[in-house]
């Protein structure tokens, strides 16, 4: 049922981009975001591991799937770092229509590493998309940039780009589920490694806190992952890929309504330039596999 599958793509969506409503108060109350993330992707893992054990799917991986999952935990973990720390530069709303250039990043390193042709389609949605960023930093008629929070957030644009290419590429033989518990569990790796070099505490100071933890996990991370692998089963890719055009919308809503962020011209055309050009450069890519599917 089609209802179905976007309903759940809608879900995959909102729930990514509640994460300014769980990352600026701990980040304004400066609880150590490296035990925070840690928390946030151990838990997720370990609710999706229980789901794996509850249909039975075995937890075996050979070494060649180790290293690539230990990759893919490295590229999540990094881009999850760049993104929050971007927040410390540029505002959420405009640090999330950043980071969802991702798929006109992976259409240029496709073209420039993998020599994958760029149609004309492709063309106009990478220009737009740029575009969209070049507006997001104008302040009134100026180029007011902050080079850095930029950088930084287009770092955390970069390695979410990498994680989907080598995903793609790797041709892993393993279900959605056990990627994505790997690539958590790994993830977490990062973080509790980092946490120890800081000598940051690993206690968690209440009960509260650790629901907040356990919440979370389960809004932001691994209901926006079970629902956007049954999306996928449900409409396809492409559609899926275009719904998650929601995601910088609700966060830039979040944080006008809850954290006071002002609704500028700039901002509303920078993330619709962002948005029409993310959603053509999937529309390119589905027309591309047709392509080459009939062949």
């Amino acid at each position: 049922m089609k209802f179905k599958g976007y309903a759940l793509g809608i879900t995959s969506a909102v729930s990514y981009g509640l994460l300014p409503i769980f990352i600026l108060p701990i980040k304004h109350a400066h609880f150590s975001l490296d035990v925070t993330l840690f928390y946030r992707f151990l838990f997720s893992a370990l609710m999706v591991g229980g789901y794996l054990l509850y249909s039975k799917e075995s937890f075996s991986i050979n070494r060649k799937e180790l290293l690539i999952f230990a990759i893919l935990g490295m590229c999540y973990a990094l881009s999850s770092e760049f993104l929050f720390l971007g927040y410390d530069y540029l505002t959420p709303g405009i640090a999330s229509a950043v980071l969802f250039i991702y798929p006109v990043i992976v259409a240029l390193v496709m073209f420039f590493f993998f020599k994958e042709k760029l149609t004309k389609l492709s063309v106009s949605s990478l220009l737009l998309a740029f575009a969209g960023v070049i507006i997001l930093c104008l302040k009134g008629n100026s180029l007011q940039i902050n080079y850095s929070g930029l950088g930084i957030v287009m770092l955390s644009s970069l390695f979410y780009a990498l994680y989907i290419i080598i995903v793609n590429k790797a041709n892993l033989k393993v279900s959605g589920f056990k990627l994505s518990f790997y690539s958590m569990l790994f993830t977490a790796g990062f973080f509790m490694i980092k946490a120890m070099v800081g000598h940051h505490s690993f206690a968690i100071p209440s009960i509260s806190t650790f629901f907040n933890f356990l919440i979370f996990a389960f809004l932001t991370t691994v209901i926006s992952s079970l629902c956007l692998v049954y999306a996928i089963k449900e409409i396809g890719s492409t559609a899926a890929a275009i719904l998650g055009a929601l995601e910088p919308v609700i966060a830039v809503m979040i944080s006008v309504l809850i954290f006071n962020e002002k609704f500028t011209l700039n901002l509303f055309w920078g993330i619709t330039l962002i948005l029409i050009g993310v959603i053509l450069n999937v529309i390119a890519d589905s027309r591309k596999l047709r392509q080459i599917q009939s062949l």
